[in-house]
């Protein structure tokens, strides 16, 4: 009698986890973080390059920067006409300097960082897969006072030679007379109500500024950081509110994996359009995908999309790094390499 109920004991356990099991669904996401320089028009070819480059990367989200709606165009409608002609549906709103491609329907669009004299911009959408609500920020951040140029020698303004700067003080305060923390600041503020609303949040965009997990202790005497172990502003503030950069998260090894994705070697460009600082390393990662922890979210995969070469020193090279890069389908559009992210939500 004893085993009977042991036994049947056994069962009932089995058939709980059976049943528990089977009541989880798991369901797999893709994000591309991708500077499409200037709407892919300083390469022949290019807008046509990004459509097919979305295509194959089979993204849910797509964060764009560098939208410009020339000669009163809008850019993201283009964008969306030519994916619907390669068999893709996607949906977007009128934006400007960075965007957003959704699979998914918008239900809200916000602009957070307006764009003002090109020094930057920030946009959300909310969407919902399945049962589970997503919002999606995109952001090119401002261009000016790129305090690591300073570091390597060129001014972050001009980028005229200069004695480069190695005191942290000073390397912060020339980065603070940026306004990238500024929208950060704002993107934190909103991302915690989409938090606290059962959201899951994800921030794509060209920082133009990098990362401290990249600027350390291992790194400090490479790619001309000239010794210094930097704690950039934009990063950090992320990262104290608890944001994870998928990259890092997958390749925590910033010397095997440095992720560069700007400058990139785009082959069809004359090389004079790649090169800002021609005497130094000023390879760096400054595309990001963040996102914030969520109950049953794991990240997958992170993938680099572009050519190996990268601009060093004024001349193109091809890396020999352990980064896992997809090269190009054909013409490669920009002078940055794109991020794709693939993620897991089990329920």
């Amino acid at each position: 009698m004893r085993k009977d109920n042991l036994r049947a004991t056994f069962l009932l356990l089995l058939m709980l986890v059976f049943g528990l099991s089977s009541c989880q669904k798991t369901e797999t996401f893709k994000v591309l973080q991708f500077n499409i320089w200037q709407e892919g028009t300083v390469v022949k070819g290019g807008f046509d390059a990004l459509a097919d480059e979305i295509v194959r990367s089979d993204a849910d989200f797509v964060t764009l920067s560098e939208v410009r709606n020339y000669h009163n165009t809008r850019f993201c409608d283009r964008i969306v006409e030519a994916l619907k002609e390669r068999g893709q549906t996607y949906y977007s709103f009128y934006t400007e300097d960075s965007g957003l491609l959704s699979r998914y329907p918008i239900s809200d669009s916000t602009t957070i960082y307006p764009l003002n004299d090109d020094r930057g911009s920030m946009y959300r959408l909310v969407t919902k897969k399945g049962e589970q609500e997503f919002a999606v920020y995109t952001t090119h951040l401002d261009y000016r006072n790129c305090a690591y140029y300073d570091v390597r020698g060129y001014n972050g303004n001009t980028w005229e030679k200069e004695e480069a700067v190695t005191d942290i003080d000073s390397i912060l305060f020339l980065n603070r007379a940026s306004v990238r923390d500024d929208a950060i600041a704002k993107f934190l503020v909103e991302a915690k109500k989409d938090r606290e609303a059962g959201r899951i949040v994800i921030l794509g965009g060209d920082f133009n500024e990098p990362s401290h997990l990249d600027w350390t202790e291992a790194t400090k005497d490479m790619f001309d950081h000239h010794g210094v172990v930097v704690p950039w502003d934009c990063s950090m503030m992320l990262a104290k509110a608890g944001f994870k950069d998928s990259y890092r998260e997958m390749y925590p090894d910033p010397v095997r994996y440095p992720g560069f994705t700007c400058p990139a070697a785009c082959p069809d460009v004359d090389l004079k359009r790649l090169v800002w600082s021609p005497e130094a390393d000023d390879r760096d990662r400054i595309d990001f995908i963040m996102y914030a922890p969520f109950e049953g979210l794991s990240l997958t995969n992170v993938s680099i999309i572009g050519p190996k070469g990268d601009i060093l020193r004024g001349e193109r090279v091809t890396e020999e790094t352990s980064d896992p890069i997809i090269e190009p389908l054909a013409i490669w559009p920009t002078d940055h390499k794109a991020v794709l992210a693939t993620f897991t939500l089990t329920k």
